[in-house]
């Protein structure tokens, strides 16, 4: 008997792994290949995991890089596999990743279209929870359904601009640090120009601004468990081929040991963040309102320490790493194109008058805010965006099965020369001079926070910080590139310059 049971249920085990590893995803390539939608042929059970990894390594192995401002921006290449398919197969085409079958979109109509859908049957997609678990947790970024719409309503208030408003001082303090500390180092230097490594300095000033808004008078532990963040997205980063295969990220291999580590540490202190607050008294930031909020909405402390915890670690990476690397792209561009830091100067001075800027000068600054729109559209702070679909359901004039990852590469239609013009990988702010709609062909294929009604909440906090930033930056320095700058965009969980940014800089 109990070796009949046994034996049920090991049988009923293979079924199982056969529907969901090899049937269902043979099924679903099926549908889409008779509706004129190709891709690379998948192995079995790996999907085209290998030929990704390939691709990865021959791109990382490649020590070519471009010295001195870069001629043309084409951040594609950071994902060179997907580049070579879609001029194989086409905007549209589908590959997998493991039994993940994911449907590759940069056709216009149909972006708008998943763009602007209120469905919950577009969600994120659940591999995100497993893979980026240790990183992204169960928070606003990863969550679907009533479960998202509580943590929404708990957070976006605190990011409404009215509450951006009066961030301004943190920002202003934050900023200043940089630039005093700026001065100090050219001062030091009898040749009146200092060559800086801005990237350090970015990622200070939007560390600061970030948790100061959200630890209050306890910022600088903050500022220890986003170091350790960092870390942590590192290694995440990597697991990124891996998502479709299911139980290697259980293994106790030595990569997710150093990730299951560093995911309690980080948990752990900010934890005991949480109850130093409590023992400390009222403060209102956002780590408070996350704790009322936790408090009125679950049941368990267990339930409501995860939520904290898991949006502190979003909060991270939200607010500080992508300001912070938008930060240094900006600063590139501008080092390359001295006419526009004039132009920007010129209208820093007009609006301001010798005044600190506050929000309602920085509204009026449009030559930055083009410049700022630029650097997102070739740098995005969201390179790539993903949901799958609930039911099956039909895009466009494709009927994409239950269970399909939809892949929208964000850098790719951001330089689409059909959406952009033949000048789409050129560094041209201009062209957002009569708004987002007079710059391209197509407005929902702008996208640098995401779109739809899971557009990032601190898209307010992150153009205010980068406006100020730039305008204190470019009314007190000129700066051109260092020689020893070497342009290479390196994907992670973002688009990043893997040897950091230098700038020669000069007091002006």
């Amino acid at each position: 008997m109990l070796i009949s049971t046994i034996a049920a249920l090991v049988l009923g085990l293979i079924v199982h792994l056969y529907v969901s590893l090899v049937a269902k995803p043979t099924k679903i390539q099926k549908v889409l290949n008779k509706q004129g939608i190709n891709g690379p042929p998948p192995k079995i059970l790996l999907g085209n995991i290998l030929e990704i990894k390939k691709s990865r390594d021959a791109a990382a192995a490649n020590t070519a890089s471009e010295s001195g401002p870069p001629a043309l921006h084409n951040t594609t290449s950071v994902l060179p596999f997907l580049e070579q398919w879609r001029k194989k197969y086409g905007k549209t085409f589908t590959f997998s990743l493991g039994h993940l079958q994911v449907l590759y979109v940069s056709d216009p109509n149909m972006v708008k279209e998943i763009a602007t859908t209120t469905s919950h049957d577009l969600g994120k997609p659940a591999y995100l929870q497993k893979t980026l678990g240790p990183l992204l947790g169960q928070g606003i970024l990863t969550s679907n359904g009533p479960i998202w719409a509580r943590q929404r309503k708990i957070i976006a208030p605190e990011l409404f601009f009215d509450k951006v408003r009066g961030m301004m001082i943190i920002i202003t303090e934050s900023a200043d640090t940089v630039v005093n500390t700026w001065k100090q180092e050219i001062e030091a230097n009898n040749s009146g120009v200092r060559d800086i490594v801005v990237d350090s300095y970015m990622k200070r000033f939007s560390g600061d601004i970030i948790s100061r808004a959200c630890f209050g008078s306890n910022y600088t532990k903050g500022r220890d468990i986003f170091l350790k963040l960092d870390t942590l997205q590192k290694l995440v980063s990597k697991k990124f081929t891996a998502v479709g295969l299911p139980g290697l990220r259980h293994l106790p291999t030595k990569s997710n040991r150093k990730i299951w580590a560093l995911e309690k540490e980080i948990g752990t202190s900010i934890l005991k963040l949480v109850k130093e607050r409590e023992e400390a008294g009222y403060e209102k930031d956002l780590l408070q309102t996350l704790i009322e909020g936790a408090k009125g909405t679950y049941s368990t402390s267990s339930a409501m320490d995860q939520f904290v915890v898991d949006n502190c670690r979003i909060i991270y990476l939200a607010g500080f790493e992508t300001s912070a690397i938008s930060a240094s792209w900006c600063l590139m561009l501008l080092a390359s194109n001295p006419e526009w830091q004039t132009r920007i100067r010129e209208e820093v001075e007009q609006v301001c008058r010798g005044r600190v800027p506050d929000v309602d000068m920085l509204r009026e600054m449009n030559q930055l805010h083009m410049v700022i729109q630029e650097t997102m559209r070739l740098y995005p702070p969201t390179p790539s965006l993903s949901r799958e679909v609930a039911k099956d359901t039909k895009i466009g004039n494709v009927h994409v099965p239950k269970g399909v990852i939809l892949w929208i590469m964000v850098a790719t239609l951001h330089t689409d020369p059909d959406i952009w013009g033949p000048d789409a990988l050129q560094f041209k702010p201009e062209r957002f001079q009569n708004g987002i709609s007079g710059a391209c062909k197509s407005l929902n294929c702008y996208m640098p926070f995401g779109f739809g009604p899971r557009v990032c909440v601190g898209q307010h906090l992150a153009m205010v910080e980068l406006k100020y930033f730039m305008a204190l930056i470019i009314s007190n320095f000129s700066f051109t590139l260092s020689p020893k700058y070497v342009h290479k965009p390196e994907f992670t969980t973002m688009i990043e310059p893997k040897h950091g940014v230098n700038i020669l800089i000069s007091k002006i």
